[in-house]
């Protein structure tokens, strides 16, 4: 019915932060500003608000924040959101209610000490991981707590509540510091994921007197309560609307693109690409790449990045002056499906899933140099081959797989995934996807049906399908099998 959205360096310049972050930040940090969000969670309404918006006709919101955001508040959070005036902004009468004005967001990754010191104190990285869903991650919320506790120690005493982005903004809306959600909360290294709630091991791990500072941990469908008066007396929004809680970006695409239930993978073909996968058991992989979160519709969910996305995608089309024709269909059928049975280790920098430091891409399997198709081939067969091992360890039957990204609208990097795979491929054309499913989830808290609202906004495109070639099923059966050797004797892995 309507839709805006905030650019944060075009829109808010006052704040200096054109990509949303503080540019520069010293050996891997990465920080935003928290009442930059409160001036967009403002604007955004205005301009629903002027666009006509039925704001008093919405009977729930919910959000999707940036996972592994956090936001450090004094005591008294709760009685400043309970005393919010319209006739101000959020970001004037929040200001003085921060015990640390900035927050670490994702992209930091300058919290390796803090990991290594947790993983020691909880028994181990596999104890790590069997608790929380993950081994110690630097862009997560507990490493970066402590780094905050060594390295300001008097701004973490007098800090009364530790949010992340999720609850902060949920907690805002509601007028009332709220619960973490169990989808977000897993994204922490803090919760644990048998119990859906904080871990009192990796609490000691990580920080003195932690749990005082956190809130509740609750499941995503838990209405937090109606809406503030802030913003139905200032912005029209209906008195009666229910905050649901919000959940991460992550859980949230999940819903929104269709895949809350066991059975469907989601790739997501970006600068980095991702896996998604609804899980019925919290399963956790033994390798540590991969992570499990709380699917926001019940049960748990996996999420597996592959930093050599279209960073590697783009090297190869750039590095032999090709076009993306030559990725299609078209340009394929010049080589033949597994290049003779030859792979290319698809790393042109750095990877996470799994964790090798590359600065180029290896061939197997060659006496010369391959040829660009070959290289063309190799490189898109040895990132699904990489995707499809490294998420063995999920313990779900696929029935189909999701493909999205810019890069899912080309037909012949749709036909590889699916004779990797060996799955019917699908392709969604769902826009904004975290904030669909942040909505979505409103809706199912007030008794909507998921299997009806996926129909409606989540529905793959019509005629898109592409079915795995039975032709090529040994063929890549026999690929894979000489992908893992190359892993394993070119960077000495399993």
């Amino acid at each position: 019915m309507a839709e805006e959205s905030v650019n944060f360096g075009k829109d808010l310049p006052q704040f200096g932060m054109e990509s949303g972050f503080l540019a520069g930040g010293a050996e891997g940090e990465v920080h935003s500003n928290p009442q930059m969000w409160l001036d967009a969670l403002d604007l955004v309404f205005q301009r629903l608000k002027d666009a006509g918006a039925p704001l008093d006709q919405i009977e729930a919101v919910s959000g999707s924040g940036q996972q592994h955001g956090s936001v450090y508040l004094k005591e008294g959070f709760g009685q400043a959101l309970a005393e919010l005036r319209p006739d101000a902004s959020l970001a004037d009468q929040l200001a003085s209610i921060f015990s640390r004005s900035s927050s670490p967001i994702w992209m930091d990754t300058s919290t390796g000490q803090q990991c290594a010191e947790i993983t020691q104190a909880a028994g181990g990285a596999e104890e790590v991981c069997r608790r929380s869903g993950s081994i110690a991650i630097e862009r997560f919320t507990g490493p970066q707590i402590r780094k905050f506790s060594q390295i300001e120690p008097a701004a973490y005493e007098v800090t009364g509540v530790i949010h992340l982005v999720s609850s902060f903004l949920a907690s805002v809306l509601a007028g009332k510091s709220v619960a973490i959600d169990t989808g977000d909360g897993a994204g922490m290294n803090l919760m644990n994921l048998a119990t859906a709630d904080w871990d009192e091991v990796l609490l000691g791990a990580t920080a003195p007197d932690l749990k005082s500072k956190l809130p509740p941990v609750a499941p995503a469908s838990t209405v937090a309560g109606t809406i503030s008066a802030y913003f139905s007396e200032k912005f029209g929004l209906n008195p009666d609307c229910q905050v649901v809680l919000w959940s991460g970006d992550n859980p949230c695409s999940l819903v929104g693109m269709g895949a809350s239930q066991p059975g469907k993978v989601v790739i997501s073909l970006g600068t980095s690409d991702t896996l998604f996968a609804a899980m019925a058991e919290p399963l956790t992989d033994p390798r540590g790449y991969g992570h499990v979160f709380g699917n926001p519709l019940g049960g748990n969910m996996s999420l597996i990045c592959f930093r050599n996305g279209s960073l590697a995608r783009e090297a190869v089309k750039d590095r032999f002056e090709l076009s993306w024709a030559d990725f299609d269909a078209e340009g394929l059928a010049r080589t033949e499906p597994g290049n003779g049975q030859k792979v290319i280790l698809p790393f042109v920098e750095d990877e996470i899933t799994p964790r090798v430091s590359s600065q180029d891409f290896v061939p197997v399997g060659w006496t010369g140099e391959p040829t660009p198709d070959e290289w063309v081939r190799g490189v898109l067969e040895g990132q699904f081959l990489n995707m499809k091992r490294h998420s063995d360890w999920l313990g779900v039957e696929t029935e189909e797989v999701l493909l999205t990204g810019g890069a899912s609208e080309n037909d012949g990097i749709a036909q590889i995934a699916a004779d990797v795979f060996g799955k019917k491929v699908r392709r969604l054309s769902v826009a904004g996807s975290a904030a669909l499913g942040a909505a979505m989830r409103a809706a199912v808290a007030m008794g909507a049906d998921i299997d009806k609202l996926e129909a409606a906004f989540s529905a793959p495109a019509e005629g898109r399908d592409v079915l795995p070639r039975s032709e090529n099923a040994e063929t890549y059966r026999d690929l894979e099998k000489v992908f893992a050797q190359a892993l394993k004797n070119s960077f000495n892995l399993a």
